[in-house]
């Protein structure tokens, strides 16, 4: 029986027990299997973790391939060993099309025990670290069964292979684009009309582990817009006023006798209007200061994200990680975010960070929160946030646009709201909202445009960036070409 008709006979099979339509893509069941996907192939064939392959693999399982015809788990098993794992210095890998997946449902008695997942998947040869050109493609069409809440996989058809098309050359490219300037790893998340369309991540964690789809990046000071949202969400719930002073509930030592302190309120910090410098350490003294009155003039800092957050924590009775978790975290699906190196954090899928020369900095982990930076989230969970945002952030019209306006001037066309900064003179009369994060070996990026509800987050683990960032804001992004003449 040729793998195209397999196909039809089970889709016939499958429906007679209950098929429900199609998935939505912005489902948990639909994401759920996304990541399964992403974890399974990276695990047990790129990265030949076989004893995972082993435990998620059925004892029945049955694998039809177009041309290496029909294979039982002793045979599969056997030939993943042979083929795919023998040689790790030149192996082939697969990566999948994630703009192709589609997902249906197996119920029986209206409890869900499988899925169906279509797709096409594409095959490259790594060779020394180095990935190339696509090799083959094919489509594929996988029978995940729910067992004791994990996903095994049943059966696997893999068909239709032919020689890649010329634009499926496009991931290799930016693969070697990142080599080329010795930044290893590339998450690209692409928002379109308020949903999150593409999650891609390219190159590897460390120069030689692939990067997985799920790769965890610390994003610097993308903190921030998380903390700014979670504020504002608080304003809109009436339990904080933007004009509210914060001093009653937190003052720092450095500056308690400076009358100035009364000034300060959530609006101020928000646009960064504080008088605060960036950081307290960075000044002779190693203590913080102001050096203007408060509302008088823009100057970006990190101390008073820093101010706001312990006055927060006073006022509620709560730590920021509980509030961004009610306010932000929750709402939006963040289940792979958090502000330190806690329990849940992986470390195995964490995007080491390299210096200018393509040198590794060494980790430094942080064990509490910092409203300012130190984030680590991925591309799939902060695309989501920003694709939240675009649509309102779950806040009033009236917040959402008090959000939006020029609280202060950062330089021609160039202005910060709350929590954003925001660029403007666009032809078509549009806005650009964005937010930045750097730190060494941290490059990241979130924005997007009000109107349009379009918008991009870029992730680099590496401080060579402007060769790639060009790249992708000229070449490979709608509307790039514009952005990056504007900025």
């Amino acid at each position: 029986m040729t793998g195209s008709k397999i196909l039809t006979a089970l889709i016939l099979i499958f429906g007679t027990f209950g098929v429900k339509g199609q998935v939505d893509r912005n489902s948990p069941l639909f994401i759920e299997l996304k990541k399964q996907d992403s974890i399974f192939f990276e695990k047990g064939f790129n990265q030949c973790d076989l004893t995972y392959l082993e435990s998620h693999i059925a004892e029945d399982l049955k694998f039809y391939h177009d041309q290496g015809g029909f294979q039982d788990r002793k045979v599969f098993f056997e030939n993943i060993k042979k083929n795919i794992c023998s040689s790790p210095a030149k192996k082939p890998i697969r990566k999948v099309d994630e703009t192709s997946l589609e997902l249906f449902p197996l119920y029986n008695n209206g409890k869900l025990y499988g899925v169906i997942q279509k797709g096409i998947h594409h095959f490259y040869i790594r060779e020394n670290g180095k990935v190339g050109l696509p090799t083959s493609t094919a489509k594929f069409t996988h029978v995940w069964i729910l067992a004791q809440g994990a996903w095994i996989l049943s059966e696997a058809l893999s068909y239709d292979h032919h020689d890649p098309q010329p634009e499926d050359g496009q991931a290799a490219g930016i693969e070697q684009l990142l080599i080329d300037n010795k930044v290893p790893a590339l998450g690209l998340g692409i928002i379109e009309n308020g949903e999150l369309t593409r999650i891609q991540v390219y190159g590897t964690l460390d120069t030689k582990t692939k990067a997985p789809y799920n790769t965890i990046f610390k994003v610097a000071s993308l903190t921030k817009p998380i903390v700014a949202m979670t504020t504002l969400k608080l304003v809109d719930k009436g339990l904080l006023e933007l004009d509210e002073p914060l001093y009653q509930y937190w003052v720092d030592p450095d500056v308690k006798d400076d009358p100035r302190t009364k000034k300060l309120t959530p609006r101020l910090v928000l646009s960064h209007q504080t008088g605060f410098p960036n950081w307290r350490y960075l000044s002779d003294t190693n203590k913080l200061a102001f050096e203007f009155d408060p509302g008088t003039q823009y100057q970006y800092s990190g101390e008073g994200f820093e101010f706001l957050r312990r006055a927060l924590e006073v006022k509620f009775g709560r730590s920021l990680e509980e509030l961004a978790k009610e306010f932000i975290f929750d709402p939006v699906g963040m289940t792979d975010t958090r502000f330190w190196w806690d329990k849940s954090m992986d470390e195995t899928r964490y995007a080491r960070n390299f210096d200018e020369n393509g040198e590794q900095i060494a980790t430094n982990k942080y064990y509490e929160a910092n409203a300012a930076a130190n984030l680590l989230t991925t591309v799939e969970d902060y695309g989501r946030f920003i694709a939240y945002v675009s649509n309102g952030g779950g806040l009033s019209d009236k917040l959402f646009l008090e959000m939006q306006e020029h609280h202060a001037k950062v330089k021609e066309d160039n202005y910060f709201g709350l929590g954003w900064e925001i660029l403007t003179g666009f032809s078509n009369e549009e806005t650009l909202m964005l937010h930045s994060g750097k730190d060494p070996g941290v490059s990241t990026f979130a924005m997007f445009f009000p109107k349009s509800k379009n918008g991009y987050v870029i992730f680099m683990n590496g401080d060579n960036i402007m060769g790639v960032l060009e790249e992708l804001l000229t070449k490979h992004l709608y509307g790039g070409k514009e952005l990056w003449t504007k900025r």
